[in-house]
């Protein structure tokens, strides 16, 4: 029982992370792979070659722009250019796109809204520096998402904040939800997940098929810590992950295993010597003898991780 419920703590607690994560991340999304009407063979910046503009531009009734997430995922993938381009250089890419795709009474509207868009953006930097609004306590997250969608307002009308971030609300408020009841210590750990069961009643089905979609490498760890538990084997495990997420993943989860079972062999190996040098601490030289053992079995980058290792053994 205790292990089972170790491991619900720790599915609610990284899906929470997963979830605020991607909350945090979706205002500037990294170029990727996405559709587009046509190749884009010359590449704006270096970083987008082997891409294509995000987002599918559609005309709304009585020929005006369609707002939605679609056009903000246009802004988002040029924007994404920032620190390789001008923003002034950005703009014009995006206008000449927007020229590309649409209509010229069309352009000119996204054009406008591309304006507000920018303006919108700024004002998030002063947001952000706001001190009120650090930390990851719960009523600072809660915060700073209501102070998001409080600057919306400024710049946009409603129907155009429900196209571009209604979705995403739902989600962001959803997770803030979940992460209240995480953090709520007066409530047990059965009342917790029933709190938890009424928000996934209430889910509409599109935020349930987007939520279940962030959750589920965190399912699958869960599944695959209780299955190991039970004498599983590797072979398993695979089979578990293969039927949920196909082979492809599957093999890739296990070369993640693979990594991590031989991290933690190396660092036992590592923390069992360096517990044999200080046992016999009478040499001058221990600091030299700890290092030069550090830099044997370990790279910069990973002697780095090291001291939390350390100071557990």
């Amino acid at each position: 029982m205790k292990g089972n419920r170790i491991l619900w703590l720790g599915a609610v607690a990284l899906g929470v992370a997963l979830v605020l994560g991607v909350m945090s991340m979706r205002e500037s999304p990294a170029p990727h792979v996405a559709r587009s009407p046509e190749p884009n063979l010359f590449p704006f910046v270096r970083s987008f070659e082997g891409t294509r503009p995000d987002g599918e531009l559609r005309p709304g009734k009585d020929n005006t722009l369609t707002v939605d997430r679609e056009l903000r995922n246009l802004f988002e993938y040029y924007l994404a250019a920032v620190g390789e381009q001008s923003l002034d250089a950005i703009r014009a890419e995006i206008e000449r796109e927007l020229d590309r795709r649409l209509s010229p009474s069309l352009a000119v509207q996204a054009k406008d809204f591309l304006s507000r868009y920018l303006d919108y953006k700024r004002a998030l930097v002063e947001v952000e520096k706001n001190p009120s609004l650090a930390g990851n306590a719960v009523d600072a997250i809660r915060a700073r998402l209501l102070a998001l969608q409080q600057t919306r307002t400024q710049f946009f009308s409603d129907k155009e904040i429900e196209g571009m971030f209604g979705a995403d609300d739902a989600y962001d408020n959803d997770a803030v939800a979940r992460l209240e009841i995480y953090q709520n210590k007066s409530l047990s750990d059965a009342q917790k997940r029933e709190k938890l069961a009424a928000l996934d009643a209430a889910l509409p089905k599109p935020l349930q098929e987007m939520r279940d979609a962030t959750l589920l490498p965190v399912q699958l760890e869960q599944k695959a810590a209780a299955m190991r538990q039970q004498g599983a084997s590797d072979d398993d495990v695979y089979r578990m992950r293969a039927a949920s997420v196909g082979p492809e993943a599957a093999n890739r989860l296990g070369d993640v295993d693979r990594e991590q079972a031989e991290w933690k062999a190396r660092i036992d190996a590592y923390l069992a010597e360096r517990k044999r040098l200080l046992a016999n601490s009478g040499s001058s030289d221990l600091s030299a003898a700890l290092q030069q053992l550090r830099d044997a079995r370990f790279t910069p980058d990973e002697q780095r991780r090291l001291a939390a290792y350390e100071q557990n053994s």
